[in-house]
Protein backbone atom coordinates (compact mmCIF):
# COMPACT_ATOMS: atom_id res chain seq x y z
CA UNK A 1 0.00 0.00 0.00
CA UNK A 2 1.50 3.35 -1.01
CA UNK A 3 1.81 6.17 1.51
CA UNK A 4 -0.69 9.02 1.46
CA UNK A 5 1.48 11.70 -0.16
CA UNK A 6 2.50 9.32 -2.94
CA UNK A 7 -1.13 8.34 -3.47
CA UNK A 8 -2.13 12.00 -3.79
CA UNK A 9 0.58 12.65 -6.37
CA UNK A 10 -0.26 9.49 -8.30
CA UNK A 11 -3.96 10.39 -8.35
CA UNK A 12 -2.92 13.63 -10.08
CA UNK A 13 -0.29 12.13 -12.39
CA UNK A 14 -2.35 9.22 -13.75
CA UNK A 15 -5.10 11.38 -15.33
CA UNK A 16 -2.40 13.50 -16.98
CA UNK A 17 -0.80 10.34 -18.39
CA UNK A 18 -4.25 9.27 -19.62
CA UNK A 19 -4.59 12.63 -21.35
CA UNK A 20 -1.22 12.18 -23.06
CA UNK A 21 -2.11 8.61 -24.03
CA UNK A 22 -5.30 9.77 -25.73
CA UNK A 23 -3.37 12.38 -27.71
CA UNK A 24 -0.70 9.88 -28.78
CA UNK A 25 -3.09 7.10 -29.79
CA UNK A 26 -5.54 9.42 -31.55
CA UNK A 27 -8.57 7.91 -33.23
CA UNK A 28 -6.68 5.20 -35.14
CA UNK A 29 -6.72 2.60 -32.33
CA UNK A 30 -9.93 3.32 -30.41
CA UNK A 31 -10.10 0.10 -28.40
CA UNK A 32 -6.53 0.46 -27.11
CA UNK A 33 -7.04 4.16 -26.40
CA UNK A 34 -10.29 3.63 -24.51
CA UNK A 35 -8.92 0.60 -22.68
CA UNK A 36 -5.88 2.51 -21.42
CA UNK A 37 -8.10 5.37 -20.25
CA UNK A 38 -10.34 2.91 -18.39
CA UNK A 39 -7.31 1.38 -16.68
CA UNK A 40 -6.16 4.90 -15.74
CA UNK A 41 -9.58 5.70 -14.27
CA UNK A 42 -9.55 2.51 -12.19
CA UNK A 43 -5.97 3.16 -11.05
CA UNK A 44 -6.84 6.73 -10.05
CA UNK A 45 -9.78 5.52 -7.99
CA UNK A 46 -7.48 2.92 -6.43
CA UNK A 47 -5.05 5.65 -5.36
CA UNK A 48 -7.83 7.66 -3.72
CA UNK A 49 -9.21 4.52 -2.10
CA UNK A 50 -5.75 3.78 -0.65
CA UNK A 51 -5.80 7.22 1.00
CA UNK A 52 -9.11 6.32 2.62
CA UNK A 53 -7.66 3.00 3.82
CA UNK A 54 -4.52 4.71 5.14
CA UNK A 55 -6.19 7.56 7.00
CA UNK A 56 -9.94 7.02 7.22
CA UNK A 57 -11.31 10.53 7.48
CA UNK A 58 -8.46 11.85 9.63
CA UNK A 59 -6.75 15.05 8.43
CA UNK A 60 -3.14 14.67 7.30
CA UNK A 61 -0.10 16.91 7.47
CA UNK A 62 0.28 19.32 4.57
CA UNK A 63 2.54 18.18 1.75
CA UNK A 64 4.10 21.16 -0.05
CA UNK A 65 5.00 20.50 -3.66
CA UNK A 66 6.65 23.90 -4.16
CA UNK A 67 6.40 27.50 -2.95
CA UNK A 68 5.64 30.43 -5.22
CA UNK A 69 6.38 32.95 -2.47
CA UNK A 70 6.06 32.97 1.32
CA UNK A 71 2.53 31.94 2.26
CA UNK A 72 1.62 30.94 -1.32
CA UNK A 73 2.30 27.25 -1.82
CA UNK A 74 1.09 24.54 -4.13
CA UNK A 75 0.31 22.13 -1.33
CA UNK A 76 -1.95 19.18 -0.63
CA UNK A 77 -3.51 17.45 2.32
CA UNK A 78 -6.43 15.20 3.16
CA UNK A 79 -9.50 16.11 5.18
CA UNK A 80 -12.94 14.43 5.16
CA UNK A 81 -14.75 16.74 2.72
CA UNK A 82 -11.91 16.74 0.19
CA UNK A 83 -11.43 12.98 0.39
CA UNK A 84 -15.16 12.39 -0.10
CA UNK A 85 -15.14 14.67 -3.17
CA UNK A 86 -12.09 12.87 -4.55
CA UNK A 87 -13.77 9.48 -4.09
CA UNK A 88 -16.86 10.68 -5.96
CA UNK A 89 -14.88 12.26 -8.80
CA UNK A 90 -12.47 9.36 -9.33
CA UNK A 91 -15.15 6.68 -8.88
CA UNK A 92 -17.60 8.30 -11.25
CA UNK A 93 -14.84 8.81 -13.82
CA UNK A 94 -14.92 5.03 -14.33
CA UNK A 95 -18.70 5.04 -14.77
CA UNK A 96 -18.80 8.06 -17.09
CA UNK A 97 -15.93 6.75 -19.20
CA UNK A 98 -17.76 3.48 -19.85
CA UNK A 99 -20.92 5.46 -20.61
CA UNK A 100 -18.99 7.79 -22.92
CA UNK A 101 -17.69 4.82 -24.94
CA UNK A 102 -21.27 3.72 -25.59
CA UNK A 103 -22.51 7.25 -26.23
CA UNK A 104 -19.71 8.51 -28.46
CA UNK A 105 -19.73 5.38 -30.63
CA UNK A 106 -23.50 4.90 -30.60
CA UNK A 107 -24.09 8.52 -31.56
CA UNK A 108 -21.24 8.46 -34.11
CA UNK A 109 -19.49 11.45 -32.56
CA UNK A 110 -16.12 12.55 -33.97
CA UNK A 111 -12.77 13.53 -32.40
CA UNK A 112 -12.93 10.91 -29.65
CA UNK A 113 -9.25 11.23 -28.71
CA UNK A 114 -9.51 14.97 -28.12
CA UNK A 115 -12.67 14.42 -26.10
CA UNK A 116 -11.14 11.79 -23.79
CA UNK A 117 -7.91 13.77 -23.44
CA UNK A 118 -9.77 16.85 -22.21
CA UNK A 119 -11.96 14.66 -20.00
CA UNK A 120 -8.90 13.07 -18.35
CA UNK A 121 -7.25 16.43 -17.80
CA UNK A 122 -10.46 17.70 -16.21
CA UNK A 123 -10.27 14.86 -13.67
CA UNK A 124 -6.69 15.90 -12.88
CA UNK A 125 -7.87 19.43 -12.12
CA UNK A 126 -10.81 18.16 -10.07
CA UNK A 127 -8.60 16.02 -7.85
CA UNK A 128 -6.21 18.95 -7.47
CA UNK A 129 -9.14 20.96 -6.12
CA UNK A 130 -10.16 18.12 -3.80
CA UNK A 131 -6.72 17.77 -2.21
CA UNK A 132 -5.68 21.45 -2.12
CA UNK A 133 -4.40 22.49 1.30
CA UNK A 134 -4.92 26.20 0.77
CA UNK A 135 -7.01 28.65 -1.23
CA UNK A 136 -4.11 29.51 -3.54
CA UNK A 137 -3.69 25.92 -4.72
CA UNK A 138 -7.44 25.50 -5.05
CA UNK A 139 -7.72 28.63 -7.19
CA UNK A 140 -5.00 27.42 -9.57
CA UNK A 141 -6.71 24.07 -10.11
CA UNK A 142 -10.12 25.78 -10.29
CA UNK A 143 -8.90 27.84 -13.25
CA UNK A 144 -7.27 24.82 -14.88
CA UNK A 145 -10.62 23.00 -14.67
CA UNK A 146 -12.38 25.85 -16.47
CA UNK A 147 -9.87 25.83 -19.33
CA UNK A 148 -9.75 22.02 -19.51
CA UNK A 149 -13.52 21.69 -19.88
CA UNK A 150 -13.83 24.40 -22.54
CA UNK A 151 -13.04 22.06 -25.48
CA UNK A 152 -15.56 19.57 -24.08
CA UNK A 153 -18.36 22.14 -24.16
CA UNK A 154 -17.34 23.25 -27.67
CA UNK A 155 -16.77 19.66 -28.82
CA UNK A 156 -19.41 19.52 -31.57
CA UNK A 157 -17.85 22.53 -33.33
CA UNK A 158 -21.17 24.06 -34.37
CA UNK A 159 -21.88 27.76 -33.98
CA UNK A 160 -24.27 26.94 -31.14
CA UNK A 161 -21.59 24.88 -29.40
CA UNK A 162 -18.97 27.60 -29.81
CA UNK A 163 -21.40 30.24 -28.52
CA UNK A 164 -22.30 28.09 -25.50
CA UNK A 165 -18.61 27.48 -24.81
CA UNK A 166 -17.87 31.22 -24.94
CA UNK A 167 -20.62 31.93 -22.41
CA UNK A 168 -19.30 29.07 -20.28
CA UNK A 169 -15.66 30.09 -20.17
CA UNK A 170 -16.39 33.84 -20.15
CA UNK A 171 -18.67 33.62 -17.13
CA UNK A 172 -16.45 31.28 -15.13
CA UNK A 173 -13.19 33.11 -15.83
CA UNK A 174 -14.85 36.51 -15.43
CA UNK A 175 -16.33 35.71 -12.02
CA UNK A 176 -13.21 33.96 -10.72
CA UNK A 177 -10.85 36.76 -11.75
CA UNK A 178 -13.23 39.66 -11.11
CA UNK A 179 -14.53 38.49 -7.72
CA UNK A 180 -12.85 35.39 -6.33
CA UNK A 181 -9.27 36.53 -6.94
CA UNK A 182 -10.05 39.85 -5.26
CA UNK A 183 -11.46 37.99 -2.27
CA UNK A 184 -8.42 35.71 -2.08
CA UNK A 185 -6.04 38.68 -2.25
CA UNK A 186 -8.01 40.52 0.47
CA UNK A 187 -7.92 37.40 2.65
CA UNK A 188 -4.17 37.04 2.24
CA UNK A 189 -3.57 40.71 3.12
CA UNK A 190 -5.78 40.49 6.21
CA UNK A 191 -4.85 37.04 7.50
CA UNK A 192 -1.31 36.61 6.14
CA UNK A 193 -2.16 33.06 5.07
CA UNK A 194 -4.49 31.17 2.76
CA UNK A 195 -4.14 27.79 4.50
CA UNK A 196 -7.36 25.91 5.14
CA UNK A 197 -7.67 25.87 8.92
CA UNK A 198 -10.34 24.30 11.12
CA UNK A 199 -12.34 27.18 12.61
CA UNK A 200 -11.25 29.58 9.85
CA UNK A 201 -8.47 32.16 9.56
CA UNK A 202 -10.56 35.34 9.82
CA UNK A 203 -12.25 35.00 13.22
CA UNK A 204 -9.72 37.19 15.05
CA UNK A 205 -9.11 39.78 12.31
CA UNK A 206 -11.85 42.21 13.42
CA UNK A 207 -13.29 42.79 9.99
CA UNK A 208 -16.75 43.42 11.37
CA UNK A 209 -19.98 41.97 10.06
CA UNK A 210 -20.30 44.42 7.14
CA UNK A 211 -16.85 43.84 5.62
CA UNK A 212 -17.11 40.11 6.34
CA UNK A 213 -20.36 39.99 4.36
CA UNK A 214 -18.69 41.86 1.46
CA UNK A 215 -15.74 39.45 1.49
CA UNK A 216 -18.13 36.50 1.55
CA UNK A 217 -19.96 37.99 -1.45
CA UNK A 218 -16.70 38.14 -3.40
CA UNK A 219 -16.24 34.43 -2.80
CA UNK A 220 -19.89 33.44 -3.33
CA UNK A 221 -20.19 35.23 -6.68
CA UNK A 222 -16.56 34.53 -7.62
CA UNK A 223 -17.11 30.80 -7.34
CA UNK A 224 -19.19 30.83 -10.51
CA UNK A 225 -19.14 27.04 -10.79
CA UNK A 226 -21.63 26.95 -7.89
CA UNK A 227 -24.12 28.52 -10.37
CA UNK A 228 -25.61 30.88 -7.79
CA UNK A 229 -28.03 33.33 -9.39
CA UNK A 230 -27.50 35.62 -11.25
CA UNK A 231 -24.23 33.95 -12.40
CA UNK A 232 -25.87 30.70 -13.48
CA UNK A 233 -26.57 31.04 -17.20
CA UNK A 234 -23.31 29.40 -18.20
CA UNK A 235 -24.71 26.10 -17.00
CA UNK A 236 -27.72 25.78 -19.34
CA UNK A 237 -25.55 27.28 -22.12
CA UNK A 238 -23.12 24.39 -21.67
CA UNK A 239 -25.86 21.85 -22.45
CA UNK A 240 -24.88 22.02 -26.13
CA UNK A 241 -22.07 19.60 -25.20
CA UNK A 242 -22.38 15.80 -25.61
CA UNK A 243 -24.25 14.17 -22.74
CA UNK A 244 -21.15 12.58 -21.11
CA UNK A 245 -19.88 16.15 -20.73
CA UNK A 246 -23.17 17.16 -19.13
CA UNK A 247 -22.71 14.29 -16.71
CA UNK A 248 -19.15 15.52 -16.00
CA UNK A 249 -20.35 19.11 -15.53
CA UNK A 250 -23.29 18.28 -13.29
CA UNK A 251 -22.13 15.35 -11.20
CA UNK A 252 -18.40 14.65 -11.35
CA UNK A 253 -16.43 17.84 -11.72
CA UNK A 254 -17.44 21.38 -12.47
CA UNK A 255 -20.54 22.21 -10.44
CA UNK A 256 -19.40 19.94 -7.61
CA UNK A 257 -16.06 21.76 -7.62
CA UNK A 258 -18.06 24.96 -7.20
CA UNK A 259 -20.17 23.94 -4.22
CA UNK A 260 -17.22 22.05 -2.72
CA UNK A 261 -15.26 25.32 -2.83
CA UNK A 262 -18.19 27.18 -1.25
CA UNK A 263 -18.12 24.73 1.66
CA UNK A 264 -14.33 24.89 1.99
CA UNK A 265 -14.40 28.68 2.11
CA UNK A 266 -17.19 28.73 4.68
CA UNK A 267 -15.62 26.10 6.92
CA UNK A 268 -11.88 26.74 6.62
CA UNK A 269 -11.51 30.40 5.58
CA UNK A 270 -14.36 32.12 7.48
CA UNK A 271 -15.27 29.42 9.98
CA UNK A 272 -18.91 28.58 10.61
CA UNK A 273 -18.82 29.91 14.19
CA UNK A 274 -17.51 33.25 12.94
CA UNK A 275 -20.20 33.42 10.26
CA UNK A 276 -22.84 32.65 12.88
CA UNK A 277 -21.50 35.29 15.29
CA UNK A 278 -21.35 38.06 12.68
CA UNK A 279 -24.48 37.08 10.75
CA UNK A 280 -22.44 37.72 7.60
CA UNK A 281 -23.99 34.78 5.73
CA UNK A 282 -27.64 35.72 6.30
CA UNK A 283 -27.96 37.43 2.93
CA UNK A 284 -26.44 34.40 1.21
CA UNK A 285 -29.01 32.14 2.86
CA UNK A 286 -31.84 34.18 1.32
CA UNK A 287 -30.17 34.33 -2.09
CA UNK A 288 -29.70 30.56 -2.02
CA UNK A 289 -33.38 30.12 -1.11
CA UNK A 290 -34.36 32.35 -4.03
CA UNK A 291 -32.14 30.35 -6.41
CA UNK A 292 -33.65 27.08 -5.18
CA UNK A 293 -37.19 28.16 -6.00
CA UNK A 294 -36.57 30.34 -9.06
CA UNK A 295 -34.51 27.70 -10.87
CA UNK A 296 -37.13 25.04 -10.12
CA UNK A 297 -39.88 27.25 -11.54
CA UNK A 298 -37.82 27.87 -14.69
CA UNK A 299 -37.21 24.12 -15.00
CA UNK A 300 -40.98 23.58 -15.12
CA UNK A 301 -41.17 25.73 -18.27
CA UNK A 302 -38.57 23.71 -20.22
CA UNK A 303 -39.53 21.05 -22.75
CA UNK A 304 -35.93 20.22 -23.69
CA UNK A 305 -34.91 17.47 -21.26
CA UNK A 306 -31.28 18.55 -20.80
CA UNK A 307 -32.32 22.19 -20.28
CA UNK A 308 -34.81 21.08 -17.62
CA UNK A 309 -32.12 19.05 -15.87
CA UNK A 310 -29.69 21.98 -16.10
CA UNK A 311 -32.03 24.31 -14.21
CA UNK A 312 -32.76 21.51 -11.77
CA UNK A 313 -29.02 21.44 -11.08
CA UNK A 314 -28.94 25.20 -10.46
CA UNK A 315 -31.65 24.67 -7.86
CA UNK A 316 -30.03 21.64 -6.23
CA UNK A 317 -26.61 23.30 -5.96
CA UNK A 318 -28.15 26.10 -3.93
CA UNK A 319 -29.15 23.52 -1.32
CA UNK A 320 -25.45 23.12 -0.59
CA UNK A 321 -24.84 26.86 -0.53
CA UNK A 322 -27.79 27.16 1.85
CA UNK A 323 -26.24 24.53 4.11
CA UNK A 324 -23.08 26.61 4.41
CA UNK A 325 -24.99 29.88 4.83
CA UNK A 326 -26.93 28.45 7.79
CA UNK A 327 -23.54 28.48 9.56
CA UNK A 328 -24.11 25.41 11.70
CA UNK A 329 -22.32 22.08 11.87
CA UNK A 330 -25.51 20.30 10.78
CA UNK A 331 -25.81 22.67 7.82
CA UNK A 332 -22.31 22.05 6.43
CA UNK A 333 -22.57 18.29 7.02
CA UNK A 334 -25.94 18.35 5.25
CA UNK A 335 -24.35 20.27 2.39
CA UNK A 336 -21.52 17.74 2.15
CA UNK A 337 -24.02 14.88 2.20
CA UNK A 338 -26.02 16.52 -0.58
CA UNK A 339 -22.90 16.65 -2.76
CA UNK A 340 -22.87 12.85 -2.66
CA UNK A 341 -26.60 12.29 -3.09
CA UNK A 342 -27.00 14.82 -5.88
CA UNK A 343 -23.94 13.47 -7.71
CA UNK A 344 -25.44 10.01 -8.11
CA UNK A 345 -29.02 11.15 -8.63
CA UNK A 346 -28.23 13.76 -11.27
CA UNK A 347 -25.64 11.72 -13.15
CA UNK A 348 -28.30 9.02 -13.46
CA UNK A 349 -30.78 11.48 -14.98
CA UNK A 350 -28.28 12.89 -17.47
CA UNK A 351 -27.05 9.50 -18.60
CA UNK A 352 -30.67 8.42 -19.11
CA UNK A 353 -31.29 11.57 -21.19
CA UNK A 354 -28.26 10.67 -23.30
CA UNK A 355 -29.42 7.08 -23.70
CA UNK A 356 -32.80 8.33 -24.94
CA UNK A 357 -31.03 10.58 -27.46
CA UNK A 358 -28.75 7.83 -28.75
CA UNK A 359 -31.67 5.41 -29.18
CA UNK A 360 -34.26 7.82 -30.60
CA UNK A 361 -32.54 11.19 -31.29
CA UNK A 362 -35.31 12.86 -29.31
CA UNK A 363 -34.51 15.84 -27.09
CA UNK A 364 -37.93 17.33 -26.31
CA UNK A 365 -40.09 15.83 -23.57
CA UNK A 366 -43.21 16.17 -25.72
CA UNK A 367 -41.57 13.73 -28.19
CA UNK A 368 -40.98 11.07 -25.53
CA UNK A 369 -44.55 9.89 -24.89
CA UNK A 370 -44.67 6.13 -24.49
CA UNK A 371 -40.88 5.62 -24.60
CA UNK A 372 -40.88 4.06 -21.14
CA UNK A 373 -42.46 0.92 -22.59
CA UNK A 374 -39.79 0.76 -25.29
CA UNK A 375 -36.86 1.66 -22.97
CA UNK A 376 -37.90 0.24 -19.57
CA UNK A 377 -34.38 -0.02 -18.12
CA UNK A 378 -33.52 3.57 -19.02
CA UNK A 379 -36.84 4.91 -17.73
CA UNK A 380 -36.65 2.75 -14.62
CA UNK A 381 -33.24 4.22 -13.81
CA UNK A 382 -34.60 7.71 -14.53
CA UNK A 383 -37.45 7.10 -12.07
CA UNK A 384 -35.03 6.11 -9.31
CA UNK A 385 -32.76 9.10 -9.97
CA UNK A 386 -35.76 11.44 -10.02
CA UNK A 387 -37.09 10.15 -6.69
CA UNK A 388 -33.66 10.66 -5.14
CA UNK A 389 -33.50 14.23 -6.45
CA UNK A 390 -37.02 14.87 -5.16
CA UNK A 391 -35.92 13.57 -1.76
CA UNK A 392 -38.26 10.65 -1.15
CA UNK A 393 -37.39 7.44 0.75
CA UNK A 394 -35.92 4.95 0.22
CA UNK A 395 -33.43 6.92 -1.90
CA UNK A 396 -30.33 8.71 -0.66
CA UNK A 397 -31.49 12.22 -1.53
CA UNK A 398 -34.11 12.05 1.22
CA UNK A 399 -31.45 12.11 3.94
CA UNK A 400 -29.52 15.15 2.72
CA UNK A 401 -32.72 17.20 2.40
CA UNK A 402 -33.82 16.02 5.84
CA UNK A 403 -30.45 17.01 7.34
CA UNK A 404 -30.72 20.49 5.79
CA UNK A 405 -34.24 20.92 7.15
CA UNK A 406 -33.05 19.89 10.62
CA UNK A 407 -30.23 22.44 10.33
CA UNK A 408 -32.73 25.14 9.35
CA UNK A 409 -34.95 24.22 12.31
CA UNK A 410 -31.94 24.32 14.64
CA UNK A 411 -31.26 27.94 13.68
CA UNK A 412 -34.94 28.93 13.83
CA UNK A 413 -35.10 29.48 10.06
CA UNK A 414 -38.59 28.04 9.58
CA UNK A 415 -38.99 29.80 6.23
CA UNK A 416 -36.02 27.81 4.93
CA UNK A 417 -37.84 24.60 5.86
CA UNK A 418 -40.80 25.80 3.81
CA UNK A 419 -38.44 26.62 0.90
CA UNK A 420 -37.00 23.11 0.96
CA UNK A 421 -40.44 21.50 1.12
CA UNK A 422 -41.83 23.65 -1.71
CA UNK A 423 -38.72 22.86 -3.76
CA UNK A 424 -39.39 19.15 -3.39
CA UNK A 425 -42.96 19.67 -4.62
CA UNK A 426 -41.62 21.58 -7.62
CA UNK A 427 -39.20 18.70 -8.26
CA UNK A 428 -42.20 16.39 -8.36
CA UNK A 429 -43.98 18.73 -10.77
CA UNK A 430 -41.21 18.77 -13.39
CA UNK A 431 -39.66 15.28 -13.02
CA UNK A 432 -42.49 12.80 -12.49
CA UNK A 433 -44.53 13.86 -15.57
CA UNK A 434 -41.58 12.66 -17.67
CA UNK A 435 -42.00 9.20 -16.15
CA UNK A 436 -45.78 9.33 -16.49
CA UNK A 437 -45.52 10.25 -20.19
CA UNK A 438 -43.06 7.43 -20.73
CA UNK A 439 -44.96 4.62 -19.03
CA UNK A 440 -48.64 5.51 -18.96
CA UNK A 441 -49.33 7.45 -22.17
CA UNK A 442 -49.25 6.08 -25.67
CA UNK A 443 -47.78 7.48 -28.86
CA UNK A 444 -48.37 5.54 -32.06
CA UNK A 445 -44.97 6.35 -33.54
CA UNK A 446 -42.97 5.57 -30.36
CA UNK A 447 -44.91 2.39 -29.61
CA UNK A 448 -45.17 1.10 -33.19
CA UNK A 449 -42.23 -1.27 -32.80
CA UNK A 450 -42.62 -4.39 -30.72
CA UNK A 451 -40.35 -5.34 -27.85
CA UNK A 452 -37.60 -3.41 -26.15
CA UNK A 453 -35.34 -1.04 -28.05
CA UNK A 454 -32.80 0.32 -25.59
CA UNK A 455 -29.67 2.32 -26.36
CA UNK A 456 -26.35 0.44 -26.73
CA UNK A 457 -25.29 -1.67 -23.74
CA UNK A 458 -22.78 0.85 -22.31
CA UNK A 459 -25.37 3.62 -22.48
CA UNK A 460 -27.76 1.63 -20.29
CA UNK A 461 -25.64 -0.21 -17.72
CA UNK A 462 -24.00 2.90 -16.16
CA UNK A 463 -27.28 4.73 -15.32
CA UNK A 464 -28.79 1.48 -14.02
CA UNK A 465 -25.71 1.08 -11.81
CA UNK A 466 -25.83 4.64 -10.45
CA UNK A 467 -29.57 4.31 -9.79
CA UNK A 468 -28.83 1.23 -7.66
CA UNK A 469 -26.20 3.27 -5.80
CA UNK A 470 -28.90 5.91 -5.09
CA UNK A 471 -30.82 3.18 -3.27
CA UNK A 472 -27.77 1.84 -1.42
CA UNK A 473 -26.86 5.35 -0.24
CA UNK A 474 -30.16 5.55 1.65
CA UNK A 475 -28.84 2.89 4.04
CA UNK A 476 -25.35 4.38 4.41
CA UNK A 477 -26.20 8.06 4.83
CA UNK A 478 -25.45 7.84 8.55
CA UNK A 479 -21.95 6.54 7.86
CA UNK A 480 -21.31 9.39 5.43
CA UNK A 481 -22.52 11.96 7.98
CA UNK A 482 -20.27 10.39 10.62
CA UNK A 483 -17.36 10.60 8.17
CA UNK A 484 -18.10 14.29 7.56
CA UNK A 485 -18.75 15.17 11.21
CA UNK A 486 -15.24 16.63 11.81
CA UNK A 487 -15.81 19.41 9.24
CA UNK A 488 -18.59 20.76 11.44
CA UNK A 489 -16.56 20.40 14.60
CA UNK A 490 -17.97 16.98 15.50
CA UNK A 491 -16.05 13.84 16.32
Amino acid sequence: MMDTNTAILMSLIIPVLACISNILHGDERPNLRDGITLIAAIATFGCVLSILINNGGAPTETYTLFSVMPGLDIAFNVEPLGLLFALIASGLWIVVHLYAIGYMRGNKETNHARFYAAFSFSIFATLGIAFSANMFSLFIFYEILTVATYPLVAHKGTEEAKRGARVYVGTLLGTSIGFQLVGITWTYVVAGTLDFTQGGILHDKELGSGLTAVLLALYAFGIGKAALMPFHKWLPSAMVAPTPVSALLHAVAVVKAGVFTILKVGIYIFGIDYLAETGASQWLMWLAAFSILAASIIAMTKDNLKALLAYSTVSQLSYITLGMALATSMGVVGGGLHIVMHAFGKITLFMCAGAIYVATHKTEIKQMTGLGRVMPFTYGAFLVGAISIIGLPPLGGSWSKWQLMIAAADTGQLIMIVVLMVSSLLNVAYLLPIIAKGFFLTDEKNNAQSGIKEAPFWCVVPPVFTSIVCLILFFYAGDIMAFLAPIGGGQ
